[in-house]
């Protein structure tokens, strides 16, 4: 079968939908590829590069699957040859047209855009593709507006404060962002009606804003939920309180098939400093900012830039179309399972089934839902159980620390003089332990410096109890090897502290 990849109709579209480098792993595939002349231009790969990876320069709508990033132009659609397959992002929830217009066509079209978010689909998601490319140039684009270091600088001319950044949203897009900005030295927070994400944003540097509302839970599919009013009200009032004082604010929310959510106010802009910089990666959905247009940076009367862009994947064009293009390849390893170069659309597949939306002339939209969950369900037995388990009471506690002591007591008083000596040392060998590797930060805590200061910690309790015996060289040899495993313990405590001083912030 042979697949053609289109030079995209929508004005400014920078991608293309595969690459020089695709090219060869459809062709292993055992594909022909035939590529619309001028097709990849705009990504920067020439004609002279798909030819040399083994396509074939010509016209793409007579081929049996047609590539696209984004929904063909009428006339393309009406040059497609009966029973083709179009593969491109179609936005069925937001095209119902389209939808309808595709159904009348006796092709099957398959939605990019419509990949459950499974597991085992994560490399055909176009979505998270071009979210974590958006996510980063939303960062640069800010910067750019922004005009000023995102890190803190002491200079002889005097001290340059850090930029401050709020990502809301903490999606693919947004802990994209999170770690931009991070690595750019701004002091980046978060939030997300998500709590599941905390790990996320701390382990990229940034600061998770908690919203505390009785809606919160972990997501079960994925992406976020529509929240309840008061959710919003308490996210409002969070927003209103850390906005004024943040440099730059980058809006990522999104629910799958509804319009963006309107989270920040003209209020909420207005109180925001001149020269700050709002980015609305929601904008093509209705925008999350009150203000925001669509395709373009507004200015606001308080000096406020309001960035709107809808093509911030595409402003970096080779890389997004090498990502989209390997989505494609992903999907064409898992619908060619002979390797033959044919085409089987398995609709017992709940991926295959999931984009599709019509199958040879017949409407397949939308498709049953899939159930994910990004955590294991708690039974409702756990629930209650969970919630009505009383933590232990102080009296319970000196009770078994009483009775703890009495057992311990008695052990000694019934023990010989010599079992009591090592009883002696076995105690205490295990509280110093036990202080030794608990002060050790945990990004630190390799089993091995865990057994090196254990055993540290034990060579001086020994030793200890074995200074002014009598003996001098037993009494010199234990003064060493107390000198020796102070050293190794209060030496690795220093190092410990410098390597974390490195990795904080001041």
């Amino acid at each position: 079968m042979i697949i053609g990849v289109l030079r995209e109709a929508r004005p400014g579209e920078t991608r293309v939908a595969a690459t020089p480098t695709t090219a060869v792993a459809l062709i292993k595939l055992g594909y022909a590829v035939v590529v619309e002349p001028g097709a990849g231009a705009s990504s920067g790969f020439s004609d002279d590069a798909y030819v040399t990876a083994g396509a074939e320069l010509g016209d793409p709508l007579v081929a049996d699957i047609v590539f696209g990033v984004n929904a063909p132009s009428p006339q393309q659609l009406d040059g497609l040859r009966e029973h083709a397959t179009l593969v491109s992002l179609l936005s069925p929830a937001f095209s119902p047209e389209l939808v309808a217009d595709l159904a009348r066509r006796p092709i099957t079209a398959l939605a990019m855009d419509a990949v459950p978010r499974i597991s085992r689909a994560q490399s055909l998601d176009v979505l998270s593709s071009m979210a974590n490319i958006a996510g980063y140039r939303a960062v640069v684009e800010a910067a750019h507006v922004f005009g000023r270091f995102f890190t803190g600088q002491v200079t002889a001319a005097g001290k340059v404060p850090p930029a401050k950044v709020l990502v809301v949203g903490a999606g693919v897009a947004g802990l994209a962002a999170i770690g931009t900005a991070g690595s750019l030295g701004a002091i980046v927070y978060a939030t997300d009606p998500r709590p599941e994400v905390a790990d996320q944003v701390k382990s990229l540097g940034g600061e998770y804003l908690p919203v505390a509302a009785a809606d919160v839970e972990v997501s079960a599919t994925g992406y976020a939920k529509e929240m309840s009013d008061d959710y919003n009200a308490r996210a409002a009032a969070l927003y209103a309180a850390r906005i004024p004082e943040m440099d730059i604010v980058i809006t990522t929310a999104l629910i799958p098939g509804r319009p963006a959510p309107s989270l920040l106010s003209a209020e909420m802009v207005a109180s925001m400093q001149r020269g700050s910089v709002i980015v609305d990666m929601a904008a093509s959905n209705g925008g999350n900012v009150a203000g925001t247009v669509a395709g373009e940076a507004v200015v606001t009367e308080n000096g406020v830039t309001i960035i709107g862009y809808t093509d911030l994947a595409g402003r970096l064009p080779a890389q997004s179309s090498q990502l989209y293009g390997t989505n494609l390849v992903n999907l064409m390893k898992l619908m060619t399972p002979g390797k033959d170069g044919m085409l089987v659309l398995d609709f017992d597949d709940v991926v295959q089934r999931g984009i599709t939306v019509v199958r040879d002339g017949e409407l397949t939209w939308p498709p049953p839902a899939v159930q994910v969950s990004a955590s294991p369900a708690t039974s409702v037995t756990a629930r209650v159980v969970l919630a009505t388990k009383e933590p232990m009471s102080q009296g319970r506690k000196f009770a078994f620390v009483g009775v703890g002591a009495l057992v311990l007591f008695l052990l000694g008083a019934a023990s010989p003089p010599s079992l009591l000596g090592h009883l002696t040392v076995f105690a205490l060998a295990i509280v110093i332990g036990y202080y030794v590797i608990g002060k050790v930060h945990h990004a630190l805590h390799t089993p091995l410096m865990s057994v090196t200061n254990a055993i540290s910690g034990i060579i001086v309790v020994g030793a200890l109890l074995q200074v002014g015996h009598g003996d001098t060289v037993v009494t010199v040899i234990s003064t060493i090897a107390i000198l020796l495993a102070s050293i190794n313990v209060f030496g690795g405590f220093a190092v410990t502290r410098r390597m974390l001083a490195m990795f904080s912030r001041s």
